[in-house]
């Protein structure tokens, strides 16, 4: 699973994600992608089984690049822990995605088997998402 190597705070606070992003919203290396309609967090294990069903579905074919990284520790406090004495400890870490933003790109496979790779990644997301083509990006 990806998580960061270094972080300057061990905890950090959930913040807004209210605006549209302001870059990472155009295809860069592949001819399709999956683009996000909705801000929202996504868990490395969601990026993960994203790409496993892309990679298991292109059969080691094509090429995917994934354009979001999970680097935001978001905390929990263990069940049935009464209210105060400090923020939890660190459970996960996610990828805030804004609205537009790309989250998975491929290349190297044809219309059919990459929309059907696009659509497995789809539905193991947490933010609606919508698959384009490069020309209508």
């Amino acid at each position: 699973m990806l998580i960061p190597k270094k972080m300057k705070f061990r905890k950090y606070q959930r913040g807004k994600m209210n605006q549209k992003t302001y870059r990472g919203y155009t295809l860069s290396f592949g001819d399709y992608g999956l683009k996000s309609i909705q801000a929202g967090f996504v868990s490395a294990r969601q990026i993960e089984a994203g790409r496993r069903a892309i990679t298991r579905l292109f059969k080691r074919g094509g090429q995917i690049w994934i354009r979001i990284f999970p680097d935001k520790p978001i905390t929990k406090k263990p069940n049935e822990t009464r209210m105060g004495k400090g923020k939890g400890d660190v459970d996960h870490f996610s990828a805030v995605v804004e609205k537009g933003r790309i989250i998975y790109e491929v290349s190297g496979v044809d219309e059919a088997t990459a929309f059907r790779g696009l659509q497995l990644a789809q539905g193991k997301m947490s933010v609606k998402t919508k698959i384009i083509k490069k020309d209508e990006a």
